[in-house]
């Protein structure tokens, strides 16, 4: 059991404990005015502090309660949203549950409604299961027709609370969804805000903002307009049942009712307790209706989760930190290698020093392959051994560390060019922005290497940004560079550029492997690798 959920545990104890001291409280005062309408001597002293010992005692209980609730909020949050944060990290490749707005909404906005679930519902739900049934019974023992009221009016509420239940949590789910498309939208025109001004969009773009929030706020009132129809159920039905009981109390104690008590009649002592009681019959589920939207859109939250948690997206083998370089020849070796798809890759070898095309049809698993031989991600079954070594979670970080990687989709930090293109290490950008044939481009941009991009290199083409994460592999001369679709979206001479920038790195005795789709990028590989999977 997680330290969160034994938390919860102990304090739905303490909620427990705390409304069963209310009985205890309710037959002090029933004693005390019963005795006063029969005359009878009350000692006062002991009255007063049965009854303030039992509150104070309540009180402290569900203060203890509150807090550790709150604490176990707290501990269950954070461990999922660190989970969420540690495994997006190490993804090699991009989530298939959404965008990166959809994450952040996730581990940020929507884990914190698991909050008023756990501090409220979960006690909610522990005092619906004790308190009823320890009332009726003292109610049985008084009355048995005060405890036929509540037993028949008291079991229609949770059926009720049910049915409006699925709704709530379908109006919840629609909502968060909602919101998670709601933020993938802003990250999404964020990061080609340059475009948008460029293009003179702005007007188009706030019109598409303006129509997702107000199908947000329609969605967010029809889940409000749930919560209300579950809290107007409860009540009528706990109105009617208190104001049943107090009719039969009122009248058995003028006399006009003798029947439904044991003994005879009720005394007024015994009328009284039951008066006191009744409404706190259905005070735990008061809480647990006002509570169920709570649950309702945890339920919701979990789900979502789940989803995320599911994913058969490939992780990043080792950490990521930085290490140092693995020793030996720059060879590269696939072996049996089975994808999480399914697929089995063709089996590879590449000496050191050797320039190789990997070529085959879409989908054919070229740019998975390039994943295995970074150590991007690790096959279901087979072996990749590079440098002679088994590649695995131990050894990756010190072979990343001699491989310049450039995937097919740009990706930058929020950082400026400089920053982006050296990754903490020092030297000279220029030999290898012009090794990209990206040099011009980068002199033309407002600020040069100083120039913060964005994460999908806001104001840049395609085929400029893909050529920026060339340059990026290539510096710093790795001993291995691996490039996914160098010569993509680039014109003849730009392309015929890049492709002599990758092969001065073989020059200079580096291992090169491309997966491309250009047959003049392959012709002038040492050889071509034809991909293809298979079942």
């Amino acid at each position: 059991m997680t330290p969160g959920a034994q938390l919860q545990r102990r304090a739905s104890i303490l909620s427990v404990l705390a409304a069963l001291l209310w009985p205890l409280q309710a037959a002090v005062v029933a004693y005390a005015l019963g005795g006063l309408l029969t005359e009878d001597e009350i000692p006062v002293l002991g009255v007063v502090s049965a009854y303030v010992g039992f509150g104070a005692l309540r009180a402290w209980l569900s203060m203890v309660s509150e807090a550790q609730l709150q604490a176990a909020a707290e501990a269950v949050i954070h461990s999922a949203r660190a989970h969420i944060v540690s495994v997006e990290a190490t993804r090699a490749e991009d989530s298939r549950f959404g965008g990166a707005g959809g994450i952040t909404a996730l581990a940020s906005e929507k884990l914190d409604l698991l909050a008023p679930f756990i501090t409220r519902y979960s006690p909610a739900r522990a005092r619906v299961m004790v308190v009823p049934l320890a009332i009726l019974a003292l109610a049985v023992w008084q009355s048995w027709a005060v405890a036929l009221v509540l037993a028949i009016s008291g079991p229609l509420i949770p059926v009720f609370m049910a049915l409006v239940g699925m709704a709530a949590k379908e109006a919840s789910q629609r909502q968060l969804v909602e919101i998670g498309t709601l933020n993938d939208l802003l990250v999404e025109r964020f990061s080609a805000l340059v475009d948008i001004r460029l293009l003179g969009a702005k007007e188009a773009v706030l019109e598409g903002f303006s129509a997702h929030a107000g199908e947000l706020r329609h969605r967010t009132m029809a889940v409000l307009r749930v919560a209300f129809l579950s809290s107007t159920v409860l009540e009528l039905f706990a109105a009617i049942g208190v104001a049943m009981v107090a009719v039969y109390v009122g009248f058995s104690l003028l006399g006009a009712l003798e029947f439904g008590a044991w003994g005879g009649g009720l005394t007024p002592q015994a009328g009284i307790f039951l008066l006191l009681l009744a409404p706190e019959f259905y005070q735990p589920l008061r809480d647990l209706s006002a509570a169920w939207h709570d649950k309702a859109a945890a339920d919701a939250v979990l789900e979502e989760f789940g989803v995320w948690d599911a994913q058969e997206t490939a992780l990043l083998m080792g950490r990521g930190a930085a290490s140092a370089r693995m020793p030996g020849a720059a060879a590269i070796s696939l072996r049996g290698c089975q994808l999480p798809n399914g697929d089995m890759l063709t089996d590879i070898d590449i000496a050191a020093g050797e320039s190789v095309a990997l070529m085959g049809q879409s989908g054919a698993g070229k740019t998975s392959a390039l994943r295995l031989m970074a150590g991007l991600a690790a096959p279901v079954a087979g072996l990749v051994q590079v440098a002679g070594q088994t590649l695995s979670k131990d050894t990756a970080d010190a072979w990343r560390a001699r491989v310049g990687w450039m995937p097919q989709a740009p990706h930058f930090l929020n950082a400026s060019l400089r920053q982006n293109l050296q990754l903490g290490r020092k030297g000279d950008l220029w030999p290898a922005l012009k090794q990209a044939a990206v040099d011009d481009v980068v002199a033309r941009l407002p600020q040069g290497l100083n120039t913060r991009l964005g994460e999908a290199g806001g104001g840049l083409s395609g085929g400029e940004a893909r050529r920026l994460t060339l340059a990026r592999a290539i510096y710093g001369a790795p001993d291995v560079i691996l490039a996914d679709e160098p010569t993509a979206d680039l014109d003849t001479i730009t392309a015929a550029a890049v492709t002599d920038g990758l092969l001065a790195q073989v020059t200079r005795g580096a291992t090169l492997i491309v997966a491309t789709h250009d047959p003049e990028l392959a012709a002038r590989m040492d050889r071509v690798v034809h991909i293809g999977a298979a079942r």
